[in-house]
């Protein structure tokens, strides 16, 4: 059972009953009980600001590089996922995930390729170790070009 203490402190008192096997005796216990909760802020919002397509000359464009720059509030990231997907955001293509330093505000450029034109759905997921908060685009790759 719990209750309140009878002394002039505000927690509550434990008081457990246990059944002796041998003689049907009780055995009293009190005391109490105490614990600490830490709340952490978290990221708390994802925004992508700025798709940018790299230039690069036809012998060395094997692939579409495709700049995002991304915004966040909250605590400060320490890793980044991007997912990238058919335009329906239902069947995944790829999936990267690397570690990242941000020192003191959250605005990171993260370089993506794409093998081929079309129209794919970009999830990006910043995380650190109690959270995690996601941003998602749809983006049209044509040749060297993004839109």
């Amino acid at each position: 059972t719990t209750g309140p203490s009878s002394d002039s402190e505000s927690s509550p008192t434990v008081e457990s009953v246990e059944d002796n096997p041998d003689g049907g005796c009780h055995i009293y216990r009190n005391g109490f009980y105490g614990t600490s909760i830490d709340v952490v802020e978290g990221i708390l919002e994802v925004n992508i600001i700025q798709m940018t397509s790299i230039q690069m000359t036809e012998s060395q464009a094997e692939n579409s590089l495709v700049d995002f720059v991304v915004t966040c509030q909250g605590s400060l990231p320490t890793d980044v996922c991007t997912v990238v997907s058919d335009p329906t955001c239902q069947v995944s293509k790829s999936m990267v995930c690397d570690p990242i330093v941000v020192t003191d505000e959250c605005l990171l450029t993260i370089r993506r390729a794409f093998e081929e034109p079309g129209t794919y759905c970009i999830n990006i997921t910043l995380g650190d170790d109690t959270s995690q908060a996601l941003a998602s685009a749809l983006i049209s790759v044509n040749g060297g070009e993004s839109t």
